[in-house]
């Protein structure tokens, strides 16, 4: 498994809505808090396609 971590909200304030990938049977998402930061992590299989265009994509 591997893990990324994406801000929760757009640059305008709006959140995101986080849908579950269906590509992948572990996949998971949480949130996190780093300092002032919310984030969410989403867990995916390594070999999933959406977590390999995630990584590819960057912050």
């Amino acid at each position: 498994m591997g893990s990324v971590d994406l801000t929760a909200e757009q640059r305008d304030g709006t959140p995101y809505e986080i849908w579950p990938c269906h590509d992948c049977l572990p996949w998971h998402a949480e949130a996190i808090r780093d300092g002032d930061e919310i984030l969410i992590r989403e867990w995916h299989a390594v070999g999933c396609p959406q977590f390999q265009r995630l990584i590819a994509d960057g912050p």
